[in-house]
């Protein structure tokens, strides 16, 4: 009897065993594949070589550090912060740009700051020079490198996608090897999966972008010296967070984010060409964080814009529903230098303040009518004191 209890237990344990190995080597299968589960049928875009690679990294890694820049700091005039508004980048833009409007030329090498693995070539739409390439780098578990308008791959890469508009890979690269150039303007987004920002309460509306809330508050901290320094001789913004911040939403405040109410967040209800037609962002300029900025999609025929408001008051971030209705009254406003002059938007400056104009375009009446809801009208060319309340115009933004 005790040898047939025991003869049980040994079978249980080896069943027990055999299902616990299979689960762990599935899992990992999965984990080291679902970039392809992504793409689809890999092998059909894939070399035999490439099909062997494995994305197997250390997950529990301590933060990583470049050794290498993203490009070639000798050649770049400056670095831009994120969170800057512009034009249809209407919500804080999540990436930084390295720029030199002197060059002439692409001929400023984009480099891999760590070795990798390229998971996503993407050939720009609409690309108006150069070939225009959007391009996805795997660092770890975590942490990636994302560039927009690389104007030239390298040739290794570039053999890969040939005239295709969109191919998932598995090409390796090593930490500060070339993958292509730029000429006036390229972008780069720093992601890291382990960090998760505060500053949009609703995460949900920014799944079109999933990376968006995976953008670490310092950029800096991911590289080692004397790379970390040379970024920073290059940078735009002096104030902190010296990288740029693109989160400014508080519940039940007026400051962040704000989406038409009914367009599904970020990604603009269905509308792909335009998904930033329904955003709205009341935040601070990326330069001069001290500078309200109401960024506004759809405001005229320029598709949308960006303002100031007279007085620089009051605070969006202290505003809220016990407040009821407040009118900002808009005005343009300008860069200068610490000297004061005019800066001209493509030298390398530092203590860049703002200045606004005297003429007053509009005014914006607002109120919170809950914590996420938000009433909202335009009245060009009105001045606060010719506006009594909303009329029937006005539209519902939510987060």
């Amino acid at each position: 009897m005790k040898r047939g209890i025991a003869f049980l237990l040994v079978t249980l344990f080896v069943i027990i065993a055999i299902f616990f190995i299979w689960h762990v080597k599935d899992n990992n299968y999965e984990k080291q594949n679902y970039q392809g589960e992504k793409a689809g049928n890999l092998e059909e875009v894939m070399s035999d070589e490439e099909q062997t690679i494995t994305t197997d990294y250390n997950c529990e890694e301590n933060k990583i550090k470049f050794d290498y820049p993203p490009v070639n700091l000798d050649k770049t005039l400056v670095f831009l912060p994120m969170g800057l508004m512009t034009d249809s980048h209407v919500t804080p833009i999540d990436h930084h740009y390295f720029q030199n409007f002197d060059n002439t030329k692409p001929d400023i090498e984009v480099y891999s700051p760590g070795e990798g693995i390229i998971t996503e070539i993407q050939h720009m739409p609409n690309a108006k020079e150069g070939e225009d390439y959007r391009l996805v780098i795997e660092h770890s578990c975590n942490v990636s490198s994302i560039y927009i308008h690389i104007y030239f791959l390298s040739e290794k890469i570039k053999n890969h996608i040939g005239e295709k508009d969109y191919i998932s890979v598995q090409i390796p690269v090593e930490a500060g090897e070339i993958i292509g150039y730029y000429e006036k303007n390229v972008d780069y987004n720093l992601v890291d999966e382990g960090v998760v920002l505060d500053g949009f309460i609703v995460p949900e509306h920014y799944s079109g972008e999933p990376w968006k809330i995976h953008v670490p508050t310092n950029t800096y901290d991911y590289f080692n010296e004397p790379v970390k320094s040379k970024l920073i001789e290059k940078s735009l913004r002096t104030a902190e967070p010296m990288s740029g911040k693109i989160d400014y939403d508080i519940d039940g405040r007026l400051s962040g984010n704000w989406f038409l109410e009914g367009t599904d967040g970020y990604s603009g209800g269905g509308n792909r060409e335009k998904y930033w037609i329904n955003h709205l962002a009341i935040a601070y300029d990326a330069y001069d964080p001290d500078r309200i900025v109401f960024s506004i999609a759809g405001y005229d025929e320029r598709d949308s814009r960006q303002f100031a408001v007279k007085g620089n008051a009051p605070d969006p971030s202290v505003v809220s529903i016990e407040d009821g209705v407040i009118k900002y009254e808009l005005v343009e406003y300008y860069y200068i230098t610490i000297e004061g002059n005019s800066w001209d938007m493509k030298s390398l400056v530092k203590g860049i303040k703002t200045e606004t104009r005297d003429e007053v375009l509009g005014v914006v009446l607002v109120q919170l009518t809950e914590n996420r809801k938000l009433k909202f009208e335009i009245l060009k060319g009105k001045t606060a004191s010719q506006v009594n309340g909303f009329t029937n115009n006005f539209k519902i933004y939510e987060r």
